[in-house]
């Protein structure tokens, strides 16, 4: 690999608080940082507390998907860069790779379903021109890119001893 793929938007170091029994950081704390690496991203989109008060407009996740690929350790920096996979006038389907940010290899990426969303009425709404306007920006920075191979990935078993019936009527 040449290097990290996607926007470099976050950036931290593992917390001792972060670190599990295992050694290492805790799955939680990755979300933790995936997240707040989302929060980054919105802020370039212009969704910052401030946009949030104003408009009564914010984003709410409805589907999240992680991926371990290699351990990060206390007090290891990591960096985490986000691609575009797609979006519409209400929602973002965007993709996270988290590196260490010395060594450069992947540590972990997540992949997020956002829905832009009216606060007062609770209902799904357009983005403003302004965060289209961005999101336009934003896309046309990673041209060339590969869609991420981890993308839309299912979890399986490849020959399990044991398999739920997925046609099965729920009891």
């Amino acid at each position: 690999m040449s290097g990290p793929v996607g926007i470099e938007v976050s950036a931290g170091i593992v917390e001792a608080g972060w670190i599990d029994c295992n050694g290492h950081m805790n799955v939680a704390y990755y979300v933790l940082a995936f997240d707040r690496a989302v929060d980054d991203f919105w802020s370039r989109l212009g969704i910052t507390s401030e946009y949030i008060e104003t408009t009564r407009g914010s984003t709410f996740a409805v589907e999240n998907h992680i991926t371990w690929q290699r351990e990060l350790n206390l007090d290891e920096p990591y960096q985490v860069t986000t691609q575009i996979i797609a979006y519409d006038e209400k929602r973002i389907h965007q993709f996270q790779r988290m590196y260490h940010q010395e060594k450069k290899y992947l540590a972990a990426t997540a992949e997020w379903m956002n829905l832009h969303v009216d606060l007062e009425s609770r209902r799904v709404t357009k983005w403003p021109a302004s965060v289209l306007d961005k999101l336009r920006h934003y896309s046309a920075l990673q041209k060339g890119l590969a869609a991420p191979v981890e993308a839309g990935r299912q979890m399986r078993i490849a020959s399990p001893l044991y398999a739920m019936d997925r046609g099965a009527a729920g009891g």
